[in-house]
C-alpha cells in the first residue's frame, strides 16, 4: 500500500515526505510538475517509492491503475500564485483536478487531506469555517473554497477520512523555489543579506508601516498537523491550520535581523533601534495588490482543537528564528538549499 503525496517537489509536500520518512514511511508516490526542473532538489534527501507527474498519474488514477493499493492522499499540490490572472488554468488545476481525486478516494474508501488557505476568507475579519465568513479576494481563493463546497456538499457519502485545511501564512524550510509566493520571511531574510536591511510595506489598510498583521505559521506546524490527521483518521472535516495569534510585519522583520545578528555574535535591536540604524525601510504599498490583499488575518483553530489537536504553535519570534538560522547553517555548507 502507498502513501500518495501530490505537489510532492514543492514547499509544503517535501516537508510532508521527509517526516514521513522520518517516521520510517517510504512507500511514498511523489507527484507534482517538473516544467521547472529544479525542484528536484526538494525531494533529494527524501526517499519515495516512485514519481509521476501529476497527469500521468491523473490518468493512471481515472483508469483503475491505483485501485485498492492507496493508503492515504496527501494532496497539497496547487497553482498557489495569489496574483495568477489565467483563471481557466487556476480552476482546472485546483478545483478541477482536486474534485477527481475525491471522487477516487471517496470510491475507494481511501482517507483524503487535502490543502485548502486561508485565500476564502479574503479581507474578512473573522476567520472561521463558516459559509458565512468566505469572500475571496482572487481566483485562486476561489478555486479553493469551491472544493472546500464540494467537500461539505459530499463529505456524508464518504466511508473514509476527508480532512482539509485551511494554511494561513506558511514559511520555512523548501519555499526557496516559490519565487514572489515565497513567504515574508525568505523574502526578508534575502533582502537583509543582499541589502543590509528588510523592506516592509508602509501603511495600508488602515495599519502603521509594517504594522498589518498575519497569523504567520511555520511549516513545522503545519507538517505535525497533517500527520496527526493521518494518524487519527476518524477526524473530518475543514479545518483552519493557523497559530491562533496575528503577528506584524514589524514583529517578522525583527526576528529576521536579529536572527542574522545573533549569527555574527551581534546584540539583539528593538524596532525603534533598527528603524534608527536603517536596517528596517518602508517600501511603497505595490498598487498591484491594492483591493486583493489581506491586510489582517488570524486563524480562530477552535474546531481544530476541539477535534483534539492539542500541539502549541510556533510564535514568530521562535519559528523565524530557526528559520534563518537553518538558511545561514546552508549557506555556511555552501549554499546547499536543497532543504531550506
Amino acid at each position: 500500500m502507498y502513501i500518495v503525496v501530490t505537489g510532492a517537489a514543492g514547499f509544503i509536500g517535501s516537508n510532508i515526505v521527509r517526516a514521513l520518512n522520518e517516521r520510517g514511511q517510504t512507500g511514498i508516490i511523489a507527484v507534482d510538475n517538473l516544467t521547472r526542473g529544479d525542484k528536484f532538489r526538494n525531494l533529494v534527501d527524501c526517499d519515495i517509492v516512485d514519481y509521476l507527474d501529476k497527469r500521468d498519474f491523473l490518468s493512471s488514477l481515472q483508469a483503475g491503475d491505483f485501485d485498492g493499493v492507496v493508503e492515504a492522499v496527501l494532496h497539497q499540490g496547487a497553482c498557489s500564485d495569489t496574483m495568477a490572472s489565467d483563471g481557466r488554468y487556476v480552476m482546472d488545476n485546483n478545483y478541477r483536478y482536486s474534485l477527481a481525486l475525491l471522487e477516487f478516494c471517496i470510491d475507494e474508501a481511501v482517507p483524503l487531506i487535502y490543502a485548502s488557505s486561508a485565500a476564502v476568507y479574503g479581507a474578512g475579519s473573522v476567520f472561521r469555517e463558516e459559509r458565512g465568513c468566505e469572500a475571496p479576494l482572487n481566483v485562486y481563493g476561489y478555486s479553493k473554497l469551491l472544493f472546500d463546497q464540494a467537500v461539505r456538499r459530499r463529505i456524508g457519502e464518504a466511508d473514509a477520512q476527508i480532512a482539509g485545511f485551511r494554511y494561513f501564512n506558511v514559511y520555512g524550510p523548501r519555499e526557496w523555489h516559490k519565487g514572489r509566493m515565497a513567504s515574508v520571511a525568505w523574502h526578508f531574510f534575502q533582502q537583509f543579506r543582499d541589502q543590509g536591511r528588510v523592506r516592509p510595506f508602509r501603511g495600508s489598510g488602515g495599519y502603521g508601516d509594517g504594522e498589518q498583521r498575519r497569523d504567520f505559521v511555520s511549516v513545522e506546524d503545519v507538517v505535525k498537523v497533517n500527520l496527526h490527521f493521518l494518524d487519527h483518521r476518524d477526524l473530518s472535516g475543514i479545518f483552519n491550520v493557523g497559530t491562533g495569534r496575528a503577528q506584524s510585519f514589524n514583529d517578522v522583520a525583527c526576528a529576521v535581523v536579529n536572527a542574522s545578528r545573533e549569527a555574527q555574535g551581534r546584540q539583539v535591536l528593538s524596532l525603534a533601534e533598527m528603524q534608527a540604524e536603517g536596517l528596517i525601510e518602508y517600501a511603497p504599498f505595490p498598487d498591484a495588490l491594492r483591493g486583493k490583499y489581506q491586510h489582517y488575518t488570524q486563524s480562530d483553530i477552535g474546531i481544530l482543537r476541539r477535534a483534539g489537536y492539542e500541539e502549541p504553535f510556533l510564535a514568530v519570534e521562535d519559528g523565524v528564528r530557526r528559520y534563518c538560522r537553518a538558511l545561514l547553517g546552508a549557506e555556511e555548507q555552501g549554499g546547499n538549499d536543497s532543504a531550506v
